[in-house]
């Protein structure tokens, strides 16, 4: 439910609440209880296992993004800017937020259809440890300071960070690739970004990284586990709701609420 800010006057509340059948789902109720309790309970180890998951990442990152790893990315991302960001806009100051992978109970999943549609050239950043952020995040503020609009897609695990940004004026994207999540096409260029950390750092790294990768890794399989039980919950909860809903209803309501917005459009 989303509670209006100032309703009446900018937002107003629809209730749906009409369309059950309260006398037919009353016998339900105990078994209703149960299946929404357990659909919660799923979500919160869910939570609970994706969010740990996403704390060994940010340790990753943090253990090999040295001041020098951090000087190289920038000079590489003024490289970029200096190369393909040339033209002017069309004037948009404000980057637009959009998940393009997202973590599911199918698995990790990303959208590349999405940026298949928007962008001919796509630079893929392979990156294993979380680097991409720290070129993307320049490349972002140069491209809204001329003027570009821009599709800016934080990472699911971390939404504080970048993990694409794509250009539809300039028909351009980048594009982190991960082993779960590998570019499908050829890319217009690849950077190899894991290649830009320290070698001495790696190494007196690499039996932490490995634990922490493998360790991730697992919570990350149980987070997709738990979706997958979530999903089976709610598939239940629907089963159980489903007869005693009036969705020619719904479905009249919603077809007055769209005349209504559309409406206010036209004046």
């Amino acid at each position: 439910m989303v509670e209006p800010q100032c309703p009446g006057a900018v937002e107003r509340y629809i209730d749906l609440s009409g369309h059950y059948d309260r006398a037919g789902l009353q016998p339900l109720k105990e078994e209703l209880i149960a299946a929404a309790a357990e659909y919660r309970g799923h979500y919160k180890r869910v939570y609970r296992c994706l969010g740990a998951a996403g704390e060994l990442r940010r340790d990753m990152n943090e253990l090999l993004v040295t001041q020098a790893v951090q000087q190289r990315l920038a000079k590489r991302a003024a490289g970029i800017i200096s190369r393909e960001l040339k033209k002017t806009g069309t004037g948009s100051t404000q980057a637009e937020q959009r998940f393009l992978t997202a973590v599911t109970h199918k698995g990790v999943v990303a959208l590349w259809d999405t940026v298949d549609a928007q962008a001919g050239r796509v630079y893929e950043l392979a990156d294993s440890y979380g680097l991409a952020h720290h070129l993307l995040n320049p490349i972002l503020t140069a491209a809204l300071a001329a003027g570009h609009r821009t599709i800016a897609c934080p990472d699911p695990m971390a939404p504080d960070r970048l993990a694409h940004v794509i250009l539809p004026e300039l028909s351009l994207a980048f594009v982190s690739s991960a082993p779960k999540t590998p570019w499908p096409h050829r890319a217009y260029r690849r950077l190899r970004l894991d290649a830009m950390v320290d070698a001495d750092t790696y190494r007196t790294a690499k039996p932490r990284l490995r634990f922490t990768r493998r360790v991730a890794a697992a919570l990350l399989e149980e987070g997709v586990a738990g979706l997958g039980q979530a999903k089976a919950a709610h598939d239940r909860l629907e089963q159980l709701y489903n007869p005693y809903v009036d969705f020619d209803g719904v479905m009249e309501q919603a077809d007055r609420t769209a005349d209504e917005i559309l409406a206010l459009e036209r004046l």
